[in-house]
């Protein structure tokens, strides 16, 4: 079984920017959820994939990424995957042996920045950089499709606020 282990914080600072190496636009789509079992597609330059994660214990998550062709990927994202596409760009940031990712939402989760570090086990001691802050791995309002959801709602409470004053 393949597996996928990272731990997620919010960012303290912008000291990462001066420091990544380089950078990936990212399109994610939810195909299908359940709980604690998700299906993702995920486009980003001329590669695509598909993702099958299921919780387990821990910080753990079974894992299965399969490539798929980007034209297969376009197609789910536009016709599988309603309003939850999310747009990102990924920065990659070495640190003291690991390489960190940075989440930099746009559209609906504009303002959203999130670093993430992938782990060989769930006990490995992992050196904290200056901008990393609180940690969230594990909390749920800090997963893509919750906070999503949040904004969605908080879009439409906006919009009927509006419209209630005409």
């Amino acid at each position: 079984m393949a597996t996928e282990i990272e731990r997620k914080f919010l960012l303290a600072n912008d000291g990462w920017r001066a420091q990544y190496t380089h950078l990936k636009r990212i399109r994610d789509g939810l195909i299908a959820t359940a709980v604690g079992r998700k299906v993702r597609v995920r486009a980003y330059g001329d590669q695509a994939t598909l993702t099958i994660k299921a919780k387990t214990a821990g910080l753990a998550d079974a894992e299965h990424e399969y490539e798929i062709p980007l034209a297969d990927a376009e197609e789910l994202l536009t016709t599988q995957c309603d309003e939850k596409i999310l747009s990102e760009t990924r920065y990659y940031v070495p640190y003291k042996g690991f390489v960190w990712e940075i989440d930099k939402y746009s559209g609906i989760l504009s303002g959203t920045v999130l670093a993430e570090v992938d782990l060989s086990r769930e006990d490995a001691e992992v050196p904290l950089p200056p901008w990393v802050g609180t940690e969230i791995a594990g909390r749920p309002e800090y997963k893509k499709r919750n906070m999503h959801a949040a904004r969605l709602a908080a879009l439409s409470t906006v919009e009927s606020t509006v419209l209630r004053r005409f």
